[in-house]
This record gives C-alpha cells, sequence and structure tokens, in this order.
C-alpha cells in the first residue's frame, strides 16, 4: 500500500463528503438550473400578462408509495393562494367548475378516515398501516371553493392502489359527470344521484375477437396487448372527454391510443395513434382535443429513453403526423414523464413535467415564459389548468374549444443525448433521494464511494 495512493483516495472521500455536505445545508438558498429557478416559485409575468391563476394537481410527494398529494392554485408569482389537503390519498385531476366549485380525483389509501374496505379485497387493515397490496377506494369529490365541504361525491373500492386508481373525471354540461375507471378498463357517466347513465367497458370494444383487435393490434405485437386478468392493468385508461360533436374520446394509454366513441352506440368512430407504434405516441396521458386544427395534443409520457426525451405532441387527428413536438429544450432539463400539456387561448401550451417537479408554460418558439417549480418539496405533479379571474367572483376555466392548433408553432426538440441522460438520472434521483440532490450531486456521491471502496481494499490488503 503506497502512502500516495491513500492520501489520494482520503482527500477526494473528504473532498465529495464536504461538496454534499455544504450542497445539503444550502439547499434551496440559491436558484439552481437543475430545478429551473427558486424552487416552489414561478417566474415573474410580463407586465401585459392577464390576471391568471394556475391549478395545480399533485399525486404525492417524496415518492410514488405515499399517499399525500393535494390541489393548490398558484398565481403568477408562484404564491400559492389556495389549497386542498385531503388526507391520505393520492391526487390525480382537479378541475374549476362554472359554480365555483372543484371536481377532485383521487385514491384514498386503506388509512384514510371512513375507508372501510370489503372482504372480497382483504378487508381493513388492523395494524393501523396500509401495504401496496390493501385495498384503495376511488373518490370523485365536489368541493366548495370557499368552505372546501364536499357537496357531492362518488366513490367505489378496488384491489390495491397501483394502476387502479382513478385518475381523470369531467363535470359535463348536463350536471352529469364523465369517470375514467382504471381498474375496470371502463368510462361512465353518473348523475347527481349517483346513477351511471352511460358506461363503455373496453373488454367488449377492443379486446382479443372485436374489429378494433383485427384491425388495429399487430400480428407480432398480440401477445403483449392481450387481457391476463381483472388487476392485470389491461388498458390503463387514464382520461376521459366530452367533445365538441357529442363523441367522448378516450385515452388507452397501454394501447398508445387515443379513441373517439358514439355513446349512442359506443363504436369507436376515430382511432389516433396505433398499438406498438411508438413513433406516435407511447403510454400518453390527458389528451386535448384542438377542434379549429383537427389534432389532438397529448402529453407522450414514455417516448423517453434510449429513444429520445419524453415530449408533447400535437398530432392530426385523421392522419396521425405530429404537426408539433415540444421536450423541454431550452428550459434547463429535457421533460421527464409530462402527463398533461393544455394549449391557452393565447397560443401558449402549459406542460406538467412530472418527474421534474414542475409546470411550464412555452409560447410559440417553445421558450418558456412562466414556470412553476415544486422541487423543494419532491412533488410528483400530475395535472395543471390555467384559470382566470373574472369579473364575478370565483374562477373558470380558461382552457376551452377557442383555442389554435400548433400547425404554425415552431417545435423544439432535439436537446442531445447528454442532456437527456442527466435529466433522466435527476429525474430519477430525486424520487429516491432528497430534493436537493440532483445529477450532479449523484456524480460526486458515486465518486466518494468509489474512493471510499478504494479505501477499504487498501486496508484489507493491509491486513492480509
Amino acid at each position: 500500500m503506497t502512502r500516495r495512493r491513500v492520501l489520494v483516495l482520503a482527500a477526494v472521500v473528504a473532498l465529495s463528503a464536504s461538496l454534499l455536505g455544504v450542497q445539503a445545508l444550502t439547499a434551496g438558498e440559491a436558484p439552481s438550473p437543475e430545478t429551473d429557478g427558486d424552487a416552489g416559485a414561478g417566474d415573474a409575468p410580463a407586465a401585459d400578462a392577464p390576471p391568471s391563476h394556475t391549478l395545480v394537481a399533485t399525486q404525492s410527494y417524496d415518492g410514488f408509495r405515499n399517499a399525500n398529494g393535494d390541489v393548490r392554485l398558484v398565481d403568477r408569482s408562484g404564491e400559492v393562494v389556495w389549497r386542498y389537503d385531503p388526507p391520505n390519498a393520492w391526487v390525480f385531476d382537479a378541475e374549476l367548475t362554472a359554480d365555483d366549485t372543484v371536481l377532485v380525483s383521487m385514491g384514498e389509501s386503506a388509512r384514510a378516515p371512513g375507508v372501510d374496505c370489503p372482504e372480497r379485497y382483504g378487508g381493513t387493515p388492523t395494524n393501523g398501516t396500509a401495504g401496496p397490496f390493501d385495498c384503495i377506494r376511488n373518490r370523485v369529490v365536489e368541493i366548495d371553493f370557499r368552505t372546501k365541504a364536499v357537496v357531492w361525491e362518488y366513490a367505489w373500492y378496488d384491489a390495491f392502489p397501483t394502476h387502479h386508481e382513478v385518475h381523470d373525471a369531467d363535470r359535463l354540461p348536463n350536471g352529469e359527470t364523465a369517470v375514467a375507471d382504471m381498474g375496470n378498463d371502463r368510462a361512465f357517466t353518473v348523475d347527481r344521484s349517483g346513477t351511471v347513465t352511460w358506461q363503455w367497458n373496453a373488454t367488449d370494444h377492443i379486446a382479443e375477437g372485436t374489429e378494433f383487435w383485427a384491425e388495429h393490434v399487430p400480428e407480432d405485437s398480440r401477445e403483449e396487448f392481450r387481457r391476463q386478468g381483472p388487476e392485470s392493468d389491461w388498458t390503463h385508461m387514464n382520461d376521459v372527454d366530452r367533445l365538441e360533436n357529442g363523441n367522448v374520446q378516450l385515452s388507452i394509454r397501454n394501447f398508445d391510443v387515443v379513441l373517439e366513441v358514439d355513446p349512442e352506440t359506443n363504436g369507436i368512430v376515430e382511432v389516433i395513434g396505433t398499438p406498438d407504434d411508438h413513433s406516435v405516441m407511447t403510454e400518453q396521458h390527458n389528451p386535448m382535443r384542438v377542434p379549429s386544427a383537427e389534432t389532438v395534443l397529448v402529453a407522450d409520457s414514455a417516448h423517453g429513453g434510449p429513444a429520445g426525451a419524453d415530449r408533447v405532441v400535437e398530432v392530426d387527428v385523421e392522419t396521425d403526423e405530429i404537426v408539433w413536438a415540444y421536450d423541454g429544450t431550452g428550459s434547463g432539463r429535457t421533460l421527464q414523464w409530462p402527463r398533461d400539456a393544455d394549449r391557452l387561448p393565447g397560443g401558449t401550451t402549459l406542460v406538467t413535467d412530472s418527474r421534474n417537479n414542475r409546470v411550464l408554460e412555452v409560447d410559440e418558439n417553445g421558450s418558456v415564459v412562466w414556470r412553476y417549480s415544486m422541487a423543494d418539496e419532491n412533488a410528483i405533479v400530475y395535472e395543471a389548468d390555467r384559470v382566470v379571474h373574472p369579473d364575478r367572483p370565483g374562477y373558470l376555466p380558461e382552457e376551452g374549444g377557442n383555442v389554435s392548433g400548433g400547425r404554425d408553432l415552431e417545435s423544439r426538440t432535439g436537446a442531445g443525448p447528454l442532456v437527456e441522460a442527466r435529466s433522466v438520472v435527476g429525474s430519477w434521483a430525486g424520487i429516491v433521494v432528497p430534493a436537493w440532490v440532483g445529477a450532479l450531486e449523484v456524480l460526486v456521491g458515486i465518486v466518494g464511494l468509489v474512493a471510499l471502496a478504494g479505501l477499504a481494499r487498501e486496508g484489507w490488503r493491509v491486513r492480509r
């Protein structure tokens, strides 16, 4: 064992520990390009920006297993002006209604107040804890914006949380509510009395033996798309929307397609995307139809990895041509698991970037004009809506049919493999380590561990 080698290794270990210690102590004191500015804050709005707020639904904090999601309303400066924090719940979707209420889609763990798991799902845990295979109670609740009192709800139990949580519910003009029931591979509408008024079951329309299966599922990929059982996460249906023409739009994530369904016949009238053709979309979330352009804006959530960055795409409904794309280039990080994208009336696009713990607003050129970061809270953000404050009390959605398509917008993609790799490492690190740990801190930690292993090896040689 050489003295010089030991000294070098010891110095590397000490330096790595010092750097990580300083970073831990000063976390949150200064902006970081990896967290897009001040964590938990929004960029200052432009001088001519209209007064507006953003409704943000967060699935969970500090990892996926924690049932601690919430809904918050933030202003243009990033200040939280309203919050709804249900206990022991994963929160996915939230929307403001014209009645000054908020419709929230969430899954409650077996520890939540009032949850009584049915015996067919194992009953309620008696030890006061909830594990990954205990039941989940899915709830769509409508709460008064001012008092947060529940004014209406619809709930049902399912076998366990993972891939069984309700991800979306929309209030319809007739007062009914459309719901995407992921765990049961169905979409349905329910009235104020709790009566189901319409239902669409995926087993009847896209399973083996159906017309869809014969026409759209490639023969060499059919084993992947066969239903393996009631709890197999077969479709992962994560979004439902009523279109302007009265049809229903469904996001079938695990088939890489968005469907348009005629509710009178339940027949499929349009298929956007192709199962196993990842050039269009891969495991998408929250499609938004843009009627003026005959396109659909999609959070293309799993396009990343070796094939390239996760992205938002706008797709021609008839041809599947991608007319616009954005992958986070120029924002400090490429997108990591985007799960919502909304085109706003001013031509900007609001993007929810889940694993980067942030919401971005990008303009026609793909430049960031506003952002809200929740990196200091390690928030798994799911969905965001821009809302405005009209002359009357309350808040109304800004998103609607009067928005422009992306054919004339400038796509912003191609950050490069190094930026993409750094973004992937940094985003996954944020889920399993403290929020202040980014890609650089991970690298420093690895170097320190290697040096420490070298010291241990040298010590073992001496003792031989």
